[in-house]
């Protein structure tokens, strides 16, 4: 192990040594608890239906949600479970954990460069066709050690559970050949062993066509599925598949052939859709993709095959705010009927601010977004995106993640534009 790098200090004991709660805990007095219940996965929300429960008081048994109720009606319960008190004296406003459906966060090297340019009046696709962009940084993650890309990875996901975010998916992409895209996903799997957040991994491999891969795009994502794929499915590195479709990396017609090989081998499916250019957004629910993601290029016709499905949409504001672009009709997304997640697309070129609170603040104000829009884009529906079903509202059952907001009224959250962060973390009910 290197020296030089403070890695120990910094990654966490594995979770199972972590000090788990008693049985039951008896939370509260809360302000509001914001379980957002009742609110329907697809379409606009409309912020009267959102569920509050002031003075509030929470029942947990152990990593879970066992009763949400009135503070006061809770404790001869609470009493006769013998549950642990954890006291709130302060006001505080609860909402479930954040869940950031769409990250790069394993990576190595910086784009400060590419930034400096695209502002100078450089296109994305010029500095990429020139040598930076996605390139660059994958140069700079072939050439980590295991050691790096772990230490590094372990302070993003740290800084997003400090901000709320408890469940973070994570992509591959940076490696684009067999030996350092297996680094990268057995990266993601030591890491997520390692911290309390839970981190969902997702094979990018098909994120552009490697300079260094003798064939074309076809060659290549048959190479994927022939060599890669396989591996994924015997380590159990992830079980989810991403591609970009656009003009700098793959056509529709070939992200189509392997995306169905890849569901037909048992892989959940996800895509970059319509960031640049349309065509995407038709391919993911072509092969019934569990989400379509970015979608900034996207119009009415793309709008009107998302809403006929169950794709969820996802939207990306920090890419928007990166690369200095409209954000993603989000509005028209949710008029339409479509089932809208928000998240960051934290990654070192187009999107490095990588505040998921903050950028989907910045969506609500541009896109005008309600509050209890904007909330369910960042929890159960986003937790929709994935897959998980079993977290995003305060509810019996529901994983005991939650976030206190050091306020009284939820509605200063998203009118602070994400200078008002969370004072308090819960994972699987564990006070962080």
């Amino acid at each position: 192990m290197n020296s030089s790098i403070p890695y120990l200090k910094l990654i966490k004991q594995p979770t199972q040594s972590l000090k788990m709660p008693d049985s039951f805990q008896f939370l509260g007095p809360f302000k509001q608890v914001v379980t957002l219940t009742g609110l329907p996965l697809k379409g606009s929300i409309s912020e009267e239906n959102l569920r509050l429960i002031p003075d509030a008081g929470i029942l947990v048994k152990d990593e879970f949600i066992a009763e949400v109720g009135n503070y006061e009606t809770l404790i001869p319960k609470a009493g006769k479970l013998q549950a642990s008190h954890q006291p709130i004296a302060n006001d505080l406003v609860l909402l479930p954990g954040f869940i950031d459906c769409h990250t790069h966060i394993c990576f190595a090297g910086s784009r400060a460069s590419d930034y400096a340019l695209r502002n100078a009046g450089k296109s994305y696709l010029d500095i990429a066709k020139a040598g930076g962009g996605i390139w660059h940084t994958v140069t700079e993650t072939r050439k980590a050690s295991r050691e790096v890309l772990e230490y590094s990875l372990n302070m993003r996901v740290e800084n997003h559970l400090h901000n709320g975010v408890t469940t973070v998916e994570v992509k591959s992409g940076y490696g684009l050949n067999l030996e350092s895209e297996l680094k990268i996903l057995r990266t993601i799997q030591s890491v997520n062993q390692k911290v309390a957040a839970d981190l969902v991994s997702t094979c990018l491999a098909a994120h552009i066509l490697p300079r260094d891969f003798k064939g074309g795009a076809s060659d290549y994502l048959n190479y994927l599925i022939e060599n890669l794929l396989p591996i994924l499915k015997q380590e159990k590195l992830s079980d989810r598949i991403d591609i970009f479709i656009e003009q700098t990396a793959f056509d529709a017609v070939e992200a189509g052939r392997f995306l169905n090989r890849a569901k037909q081998i048992g892989f959940q499916i996800t895509v970059h859709a319509d960031q640049f250019s349309r065509g995407g957004s038709k391919v993911a629910v072509a092969v019934g993709a569990k989400s379509a993601d970015h979608l900034e290029a996207s119009a009415a016709k793309e709008i009107e095959l998302l809403a006929a499905s169950n794709t969820v949409a996802v939207v990306l504001p920090g890419a928007s705010l990166g690369l200095g672009m409209p954000f993603a009709p989000a509005r028209k997304l949710l008029d339409a009927g479509c089932c809208l997640a928000i998240a960051s697309d934290w990654n070192p070129g187009s999107a490095p601010m990588g505040d998921l609170l903050t950028q989907a603040a910045l969506l609500g104000a541009f896109e005008k977004l309600n509050t209890a829009e904007v909330f369910s884009g960042l929890t159960f529906r986003a937790a929709h995106a994935l897959g998980l079903e079993d977290r995003g509202r305060i509810q019996a059952g529901m994983k005991a993640d939650f976030i206190g907001f050091a306020c009284a009224d939820n509605r200063e959250i998203l009118y602070r534009q994400g200078k008002l962060k969370p004072e308090v973390v819960w994972k699987n009910g564990v006070k962080m």
